[in-house]
């Protein structure tokens, strides 16, 4: 039988927070991630958009698969990657309260089930570009995340946010012309679908440090 751990020991749970533990190395990742989707669209714009059409997600077709990967890098011009910037470097920054590690694996599934969602059910023809997706998820995520963790710290934040960014929720539907609710809403329910596994890995990890 494994000895009790003192309470002085057992680190807090992942979930309780609100900021990142390291809030300078968190925003200093997401500026250099931001900085690169500057860099990226730089390139595509003095290659023509090469880029857009080379590594955008194209339903159905095999050989836009490998948009998954490489579409949310992606924009249709300054525009859309200026519109994008703002809420990318904020819901990234704080999803980054569990860790750099949590960050890349709820980002990855995001990533991917987004990705996968618009390949599957996106209108044929067109190709999709765009981070959008991807902070979707993020923000479903962030929203969740108290729930899930029955965290009341939590669950207050995600009130605030969703007074603030709320809105946003609105696009998982159709209508927009040009705009993919098809990433939308599979980013958001795989940013729901992270909250859950998180909060789920987070409660194991925490009964296994009291056993």
């Amino acid at each position: 039988m494994a000895a009790p751990v003192p309470p002085a020991q057992i680190p807090r749970r992942s979930l309780a927070r609100v900021f990142p533990p390291a809030p300078m190395a968190a925003l200093t990742t997401m500026l250099v991630f931001t900085g690169l989707l500057y860099l990226i669209e730089f390139v595509d714009q003095v290659t023509s958009l090469r880029l857009d059409y080379d590594g955008g997600i194209l339903p159905r077709e095999v050989s836009g698969l490998d948009g998954v990967a490489f579409a949310p890098l992606l924009h249709g011009g300054w525009g859309h990657l200026i519109a994008n910037t703002l809420p990318f470097l904020i819901f990234g920054f704080l999803v980054m309260a569990g860790g750099i590690g949590q960050f890349i694996a709820v980002t990855a599934l995001i990533w991917l089930l987004s990705g996968l969602g618009v390949w599957l059910l996106g209108p044929s023809g067109y190709t999709t570009i765009g981070m959008s997706g991807v902070i979707f998820g993020w923000l479903v995520f962030l929203l969740a995340r108290g729930f899930f963790a029955r965290s009341v710290k939590q669950i207050l934040f995600a009130v605030v946010l969703f007074a603030l960014w709320g809105g946003l929720l609105f696009g998982v539907f159709p209508g927009q012309p040009g705009v993919s609710w098809q990433a939308h809403l599979f980013g958001a329910l795989a940013g729901l679908l992270a909250a859950w596994i998180v909060a789920r890995a987070d409660r194991r990890v925490s009964a296994g440090l009291t056993a």
